[in-house]
């Protein structure tokens, strides 16, 4: 049991790893767009600036490859080549009938198991050489095609709408609560698969109209590095020079939002380093929430501040959780390693 829950996030983090540049990208051309057009009532106006609302263009195409992206790669560490077909075709249909993520991690899983069934056919001579790239992609891509309109795709587009309806009908408590899951989730292995969860699921937020998750998100993610960052400046004796060299790096990291950015010190410190910088982002987090801090973009950082709702309450949830991290690991370091 524990080999096959290993495998299977093996094949969710192959499938993470190719889609993530896309949301990066993609999310970086979207805040910068957004940042330099005249914003109105309805949004921002593209009627004057044809380059902004190209180069807007631009990233949203690139953010809606990221369920084909991650289905098919999901599918691709599965089964190598032949399962990419299927894996992009299920995961553009999850896109399309708007699945999102979670239609996109089913519809790769599933298409990876396919393949691999059909890879262990026996089948005449002449046959295998047109396996791989004519038989297996035609077979795999019907099945999981079908799955995806008749049997399992709008179950969960069902899920996620029920899930936004949940959110948009949430008490301040519960926001709370979600907050710090979330704030949780993203500092906890910075970067890794329980971060990219909470992101995604956050990003298709925002395809749903739900702006609150991804400002919660936005805020959590920096926090790790700058509060890491800030640390190394706050209290210089308790920290070597190459940590100190290491903090002004994940301070640049912060600043557009790589998480990663605090992945040195957790790595030689994790005892201390990853519950303080949990309590960070949670706060943080939590701020937000309460803030009503929506996030118009998949990314986050103090770089998609012209994309933020109440910006104010933004920087300062950014500020204070980030200030939480760093006094709370400073203080830690008093104590004996661990």
């Amino acid at each position: 049991m524990r080999g096959s829950t290993t495998k299977i996030k093996q094949y969710l983090l192959s499938g993470v790893s190719y889609a993530i540049p896309f949301v990066a990208s993609g999310g970086i051309l979207i805040a910068l767009s957004i940042a330099f057009a005249p914003m109105t009532a309805h949004g921002p106006d593209f009627s004057n600036s044809p380059l902004l609302k190209t180069m807007n263009e631009i990233g949203v195409a690139a953010f809606q490859l990221l369920v084909p992206v991650l289905a098919g790669y999901i599918a691709f560490g599965m089964a190598d080549r032949p399962g990419l077909v299927p894996g992009f075709v299920g995961g553009m249909i999850a896109n399309t009938i708007g699945a999102g993520f979670l239609g996109g991690l089913v519809a790769g899983l599933l298409a990876g198991f396919i393949v691999m069934q059909l890879k262990k056919l026996k089948v005449p001579a002449y046959v295998r050489p047109v396996m791989p790239i004519l038989i297996i992609p035609v077979i795999s891509s019907l099945v999981v095609g079908f799955a995806m309109y008749d049997l399992i795709g709008y179950p969960i587009k069902d899920v996620m709408a029920s899930m936004t309806v949940w959110l948009n009908g949430m008490g301040e408590g519960n926001k709370v609560v979600l907050a710090l899951i979330l704030g949780a989730m993203i500092s906890f292995d910075m970067g890794g698969p329980i971060n990219k969860t909470a992101f995604f699921f956050s990003a298709a937020m925002i395809q749903n109209g739900n702006f609150a998750p991804m400002g919660a998100v936005a805020t959590a993610i920096c926090i790790p590095p700058l509060g890491m960052g800030l640390a190394t400046l706050l209290a210089k004796k308790r920290w070597s020079e190459q940590e100190r060299e290491a903090g002004l790096a994940a301070l640049g990291m912060g600043m557009i939002g790589i998480t990663e950015g605090a992945i040195p010190f957790a790595a030689g410190d994790p005892i201390r380093v990853i519950p303080s910088i949990m309590v960070g982002s949670m706060v943080g987090a939590v701020i937000a929430m309460l803030g009503g801090v929506g996030d118009h973009a998949p990314h986050g950082g103090p770089i998609v501040i012209p994309v933020v709702d109440h910006r104010l309450m933004y920087v300062l949830a950014i500020i204070v959780g980030t200030l939480v991290t760093a006094i709370t690991i400073n203080l830690l370091k008093q104590t004996k390693k661990l």
